[in-house]
């Protein structure tokens, strides 16, 4: 018996929930044969005592099959995870934290954040939901391979999707493919609510939420419908898209939402080739904004061809490479992010009653977004609060 043999014998179990196996994840250490004695750790990411008592034993029996006779399996799982001590209203209830995935502006990577984010999550034990509230610029379905896929119905409920271990919901999967939404803001924030409060979610450690870019309507409504738990950005290097960060950054501040922390996307590009990694688009801009706003630089995610290849076919790359260098930067990341998660929860969580959406001169409060004070009108539409907007 070696060490090689056992690594055959135990990329017959797979973890559970995916379809790969806990040697292919790298979950397997300290692997030592005397004889027909076999010791070993497998290093899980699920707290869950049914996970690590199925690993053992579907390991056991494999190790068995090859003819050890003594077998010592010493499985390291993390600790379970803090329940939320948030407040105020949450039409979500079964969802212990929200994680807000936003931007300043487009183009920056935030849905591929999204997507590689909670899927790590899921493959560190988590429970983890993905909701696509980019009504008009949904993405997700295709980036996780399930485009055609239409949710089922279950009662006055919607089935979310399940996808990588994760439950998604997005427009994506409930409209026609190229459809466009012409959509006022009243009829978006009523999506946003009807996300949260009319999707079958699951008893959820988390719920990922792929913002639309900006700083507006779809912002505000789920900052005051749920306890944002913390807030993660995602920009690029370059001054532009750093501008625009800047005010992602101060919405969180405005909105009483902790900063879990800045993905700064495109940092540099590794070559396929070489695995050379080059800092095409400047280093170092993005560390001044992250001091300015007291939080950190949680990763760094280079250029990838494979990033690119995975979003549009469907197979995220932090679960198909998971031994690639961005994969394990976004493993990283998510370790962080949770961790901030954690120590929010630890210090009495967050409030959304707190907010005060700040309202400048000569604007007037409309559906609780601030809008242009205009004369009332006659007009076939309302967003019924009566002020007149429409």
């Amino acid at each position: 018996m070696t060490q090689e043999n056992v690594k055959t014998a135990l990329s017959k179990v797979m973890y559970p929930g995916f379809t790969k196996d806990i040697v292919t994840f790298g979950f397997v250490n300290n692997i030592n044969v005397n004889g027909t004695a076999v010791s070993l750790t497998v290093d899980i990411t699920s707290s869950a005592p049914e996970v690590a008592a199925q690993i053992k034993d579907e390991a056991t029996a494999e190790l068995k099959a090859m003819g050890a006779t003594e077998i010592n399996i010493n499985i390291a799982a993390p600790k379970m995870p803090r329940e939320s001590s948030s407040r105020g209203k949450n039409i979500a209830p079964q969802v212990k934290n929200f994680l807000m995935v936003s931007s300043g502006k487009g183009g920056v990577g935030k849905s591929t954040t999204s997507v590689n984010i909670a899927i790590a999550l899921a493959m560190q034990g988590k429970k983890v939901g993905l909701l696509d509230a980019d009504i008009y610029g949904p993405n997700i379905p295709r980036m996780l391979g399930v485009e055609s896929l239409k949710p089922e119905i279950n009662g006055n409920k919607v089935l979310p999707i399940k996808a990588y271990g994760i439950e998604m919901m997005s427009m994506g999967s409930l409209m026609e493919e190229g459809q466009s939404l012409i959509w006022r803001g009243a009829m978006i924030m009523k999506a946003i609510e009807q996300f949260l409060r009319d999707i079958l979610w699951s008893e959820l450690d988390v719920l990922v939420i792929d913002m639309p870019p900006g700083t507006g309507d779809a912002q505000l409504t789920l900052a005051q419908s749920v306890p944002v738990t913390a807030g993660l950005t995602v920009t690029t290097p370059q001054m532009v898209s750093l501008d625009d960060s800047r005010r992602s950054l101060d919405m969180f501040k405005k909105l009483n939402i902790p900063i879990a922390g800045i993905i700064e996307n495109m940092s540099g590009f590794i070559a396929p080739d070489t695995g050379v990694e080059y800092d095409i688009f400047g280093k170092g801009t993005t560390q001044p904004m992250a001091d300015e706003f007291s939080t950190t630089i949680v990763a760094e995610i280079p250029i990838e061809p494979a990033v690119r290849a995975g979003g549009d076919e469907g197979k995220p790359i932090v679960y198909v490479l998971p031994t690639s260098e961005t994969a394990k930067r976004y493993m990283a990341a998510a370790e962080k992010v949770w961790a901030m998660i954690e120590k929010v929860n630890a210090d009495g969580g967050v409030d959304n009653q707190a907010i005060q959406p700040n309202t400048p001169p000569g604007v007037s409060a409309c559906s609780t977004a601030a809008a242009p004070k205009v004369e009332p009108k006659e007009s076939s539409e309302s967003c019924g609060t009566g002020c007149g907007c429409h």
